[in-house]
């Protein structure tokens, strides 16, 4: 009979024992599996969502991680603003030559805690996510339009939990996530719900930027009005002319934007390489390269979130190995009478010494995959929980080469903990285990 089989034999004999045993080094797996798989799907989920863009111009105001969460990922409020000029400057002033496609944007107000973007239709048509996938819209919808300054686009994460869709109405409330401020009175009318993306986008409510300037350009005449009418006739007479004179003269000058996200053209590297720091030289401006400030997030921070779980894990499946040997140490005393026979019967010590190696080994191997099953299946089963609050795209499917590495780990784990059991096999004296019958 072939050795494994005598392993196996003696795995079934002690089933319970044994269930419990793998159990436990399956639990420890799973979590390194998991810890391996999530890491990696936000690490990409993350890398990939600025990717359309490569540069963002924003305020000096906070620094570059700060620029990056709050105009990237809508993770905070922005820290300050930038005149109109820059973006013009970068769509058709000096830096254009330099630019393949600039787009404004002002982040500012909420819908149902979710954050309100405003910017121009070519967001969704010069700019590709994860990859090169081009932004397509739910049956019916479609990109907001210049001429409409009160039209809307939302994410998928904004329709589904907010229940809205195409025709609905909203009204922006001032402020960011939804906390404090008033709302405005104007209405905008959504025209299209974008298909799911997998990027923060589908968190956005995303605004025509001629209509967000106007809710702010009549919040500041109505303050305008409120501080008129108490100071008297005569000084509102002095101060001001008409109605249409103010707001043509606040269209020019009050035009503030949270960022431009910008598309460099690398038709000319050294220009491409260069521009960052010829627009960071404008006062008050920052350029940051997203893509540099979330590898240092993740390689600094997040990479040593991930380093201190992986150590946690495996060292459950240390403990768990732990457990293996002394349930097969615990074992040998009942087997003594059943080595004592195979060895009568003509076996080798080092033939009893390779079954309890290889019952160890089969113990961690049948563990070890069953925590793998566990632990992809645990990511498919809150998929949908992750996708809901995150919108990070996971499935139960992905894997990562690194996991191959458990199969030879185990079989070392096992080798070395299943030493001592076989080591006691090895040296059972044949005559005094017959002789005593146990």
């Amino acid at each position: 009979m072939p050795l494994w089989k005598i392993a196996w034999r003696s795995i079934q004999h002690r089933a319970v024992a044994s269930v419990l045993t793998a159990f436990s080094m399956a639990l420890g797996v799973a979590l390194v599996v998991a810890v391996l798989v999530i890491y990696h799907v936000l690490d990409r989920s993350f890398r990939r969502s600025s990717q359309g863009y490569d540069m963002i111009v924003g305020s000096a105001k906070g620094g570059p991680l700060e620029l990056v969460l709050s105009t990237v990922y809508y993770l905070q409020p922005p820290r300050g603003t930038i005149p109109y000029q820059v973006y013009e400057e970068l769509h058709h002033g000096q830096f254009a030559t330099e630019v393949a496609a600039a787009i404004p944007v002002c982040i500012g107000g909420s819908y149902a805690g979710y954050p309100v973007i405003a910017t121009v239709p070519e967001m969704f048509e010069e700019f590709r996510y994860l990859g090169d996938h081009p932004y397509e819209f739910e049956e019916n919808g479609r990109n907001f339009r210049h001429d409409a300054p009160f039209e809307a686009v939302i994410g998928a994460t904004v329709a589904r939990k907010a229940g809205l869709k195409v025709g609905d109405t909203f009204r922006i409330t001032h402020g960011f996530g939804g906390q404090g401020g008033h709302e405005h009175p104007e209405q905008f009318t959504i025209v299209g719900v974008l298909k799911p993306t997998g990027t923060p986008n589908d968190r956005g409510i995303f605004v025509n930027i001629e209509g967000f300037w106007k809710l702010h350009l009549h919040d500041q005449h109505s303050s305008a009005s409120s501080e008129e009418e108490t100071q008297g006739e005569e000084q509102n007479t002095a101060t001001g002319s008409s109605h249409e004179e103010s707001e043509a003269t606040h269209t020019e000058n009050e035009k503030l934007l949270t960022a431009v996200l910008v598309k460099r053209d690398w038709t000319n590297t050294a220009k491409a390489l260069a521009l960052p720091q010829l627009v960071g030289r404008e006062p008050g401006v920052q350029c940051v390269i997203p893509a540099e400030e979330v590898a240092k997030l993740f390689e600094g921070l997040l990479g040593n979130i991930q380093t201190v779980l992986l150590i946690f894990a495996v060292l459950i499946v240390v403990v768990a190995g732990i457990g293996l040997m002394v349930s097969i140490y615990n074992s040998m005393s009942e087997r003594r009478l059943e080595i004592a026979i195979m060895r009568a019967l003509g076996a080798k010590r080092t033939t009893v010494m390779a079954v309890i190696l290889l019952e160890s080994i089969l113990l961690s191997i049948g563990g070890g995959a069953f925590g793998v099953c566990l632990g992809h299946g645990l990511i498919g089963a809150f998929s949908g929980v992750i996708f809901e609050e995150t919108g990070v795209q996971i499935s139960a499917l992905s894997f990562q080469p690194i996991e191959l590495v458990l199969v030879p780990g185990l079989i070392i784990l096992a080798s070395i903990v299943g030493y001592l059991p076989a080591l006691i096999a090895y040296r059972t004296d044949v005559a005094r285990a017959l002789a005593s019958g146990v």
